[in-house]
């Protein structure tokens, strides 16, 4: 009995090690992606997005551009393991809705970014889109995820 556990001790504390890295790791690097999708927020209030399809009539027929923010982010290998045992008895997958909650904030920051750089004051029709990008294997789960928003900036005309 002894023999079998010592052989089973050294796999065990190495995995626990590394799932105790990556807790750390993980918890440190998503407080600074929030840190700074916050600070960024901050500075970015300015640029207006709106779901709808068409500005208000009232809007001087200003010129327009698409634009775009894209982000891959990846979950660590202790949000991984702790989604599969979450999936083996149901419910919500809080490990993962914190990384769709910073992809989807900073795509839109992104694209608020470049409507930003072209001088646009609003930005219309904005649209999200999420796929999950499997690891070397579909077995694995979902490795990455990325999301995309775009919209069409408004800029206002020259004033003559």
């Amino acid at each position: 009995m002894n023999a079998a556990f010592a052989q089973l001790a050294g796999p065990l504390i190495v995995f626990a090690a590394l799932m105790l890295c990556g807790l750390i790791f993980g918890s440190a690097a998503e407080r600074r992606h929030y840190k700074s999708i916050y600070q960024r927020e901050r500075q970015l209030r300015h640029v207006l997005v709106f779901p709808e399809r068409l500005p208000p009539p009232q809007v001087p027929a200003p010129s327009s551009l698409l634009v775009v923010g894209s982000v891959v982010i990846s979950a660590d290998y202790f949000k991984r393991f702790v989604a599969i045992l979450r999936m083996l008895v149901g419910g919500r997958l809080n490990t993962y809705e914190s990384l769709l909650d910073r992809a989807r904030r900073e795509a839109i920051l992104r694209m608020k970014e470049q409507a930003q750089a072209q001088g646009a004051q609003s930005v219309f029709n904005v649209k999200l889109q999420t796929a999950a990008i499997a690891g070397r294997s579909a077995r694995a789960g979902t490795a990455c995820l990325e999301v995309i928003a775009y919209g069409t900036a408004l800029r206002s005309p020259p004033k003559r």
